[in-house]
């Protein structure tokens, strides 16, 4: 991922806070194991703390 551009890190971005958003949801909802609970957090987690650490950003 040395290639990383903005538009890039913002869709990581976008795509972990729509996974975590989507497993609190799916929790409120149905019933979900821990492990699922767990998992898609981490999933979603992940994304964001890679979007953060390889993304290009001079302005926020």
């Amino acid at each position: 991922m040395k290639n990383t551009t903005k538009r890039k890190t913002l869709i990581l971005m976008s795509i972990g806070m729509l996974v975590i958003s989507t497993s609190q949801i799916f929790s409120q909802f149905m019933e979900l194991t821990d492990l699922m609970k767990g998992s898609f957090m981490g999933l979603g987690i992940g994304l964001l703390l890679t979007s953060m650490v390889f993304g290009i950003f001079k302005k926020i």
